[in-house]
């Protein structure tokens, strides 16, 4: 009843799991992954343990192959599982044991493993492989590409319910203090994978930090603009003076602060295009109520 996808970008350093299903809170359950060791998938009659321990596994320099023999030897259950392990270097494997309910299967690439029970057709795997191999950029938006795919080509027999995204790097996660990247469930909803679409691209904004080519200075024009655009949110209280002096960029860092916005935040008179952008669209929307 699951379709999944694990994969890594080894020169960004990074591990990443997308999987959907008709169940709840698939993301309480099927994705698994430590930054620099791999990303495991457990799934159909899905045995947790295999996440923990496989990590372990991994960890201690097992390959995946290896991993998945370990994980399968101690198991009882073998036959109703399903799973897909991938290490920061290596083949990565997908296992379907042979009591899953059909459609039930996987395919394997250099840099991922799909696989998916319970599926209209194994178009959704076939689909999920190419579209990975195909699509560019950041291995967030290969891994939801994919699932998307799997869905347009038939997805899950029994429906939509939840879908997750969890992408591990050392060092990445809020703060640095972590290595989960990204790591967002949408639990219960009638289109998932879209809901996962959109609440990506809010991580994006919150989380992300400036791309060096959006970073522009605050110059007399973009001072005057901050000024006016704050005056409407109402953290602006002082005259129009086309300068970045401290009164504006108090108003500014507020509103940063507000919004959430604390990752894109410059102590000098730089801001990221991404704020001004998502600043003038908030005066807008306020305009147009």
């Amino acid at each position: 009843m699951t379709y999944s996808i694990v994969a890594r970008d080894p020169e960004r350093g990074e591990l990443g799991i997308a999987v959907q299903s008709k169940f709840l809170s698939v993301g309480a359950v099927v994705p698994w992954a430590k930054a620099g060791v791999g990303a495991i998938a457990t799934q159909a009659l899905a045995n947790t343990s295999y996440g923990i321990q496989g990590l372990k596994h991994l960890a201690a320099g097992r390959s995946a192959q290896e991993t998945l023999e370990q994980l399968l030897a101690g198991d009882e259950g073998r036959a109703d599982r399903q799973v897909g392990i991938i290490g920061m270097a290596g083949q990565p494997v997908s296992f379907t044991g042979e009591r899953c309910f059909h459609w039930a299967g996987g395919l394997t690439g250099e840099h991922y493993a799909c696989q998916g029970n319970i599926l209209v057709s194994g178009d959704t795997v076939e689909a999920m492989a190419r579209t990975f191999e195909e699509t560019g950029g950041l291995l967030c938006d290969r891994l939801l590409a994919a699932l998307a795919a799997g869905q347009a080509a038939g997805g899950d027999g029994r429906g939509q319910q939840s879908a997750a995204l969890l992408v591990v790097k050392e060092g990445a996660g809020y703060g640095g203090y972590t290595d989960r990247f990204i790591d967002l469930r949408v639990d219960d909803h009638p289109t998932p994978i879209d809901e996962l679409k959109r609440i990506l691209e809010l991580h994006k904004l919150y989380l992300f930090r400036p791309d060096p080519a959006d970073i522009l200075t605050i110059d007399a024009s973009l001072a005057q603009e901050l000024q006016k655009l704050l005056t409407i949110t109402g953290d602006y209280q002082s005259s129009i003076t086309s300068r970045y002096d401290e009164t504006t960029r108090e108003a500014f860092r507020a509103f940063s602060g507000r919004e959430n916005l604390e990752e894109r935040w410059f102590e000098d008179a730089r801001i990221d295009r991404v704020v001004l952008a998502f600043l003038r669209q908030k005066v807008a929307d306020h305009k147009a109520h």
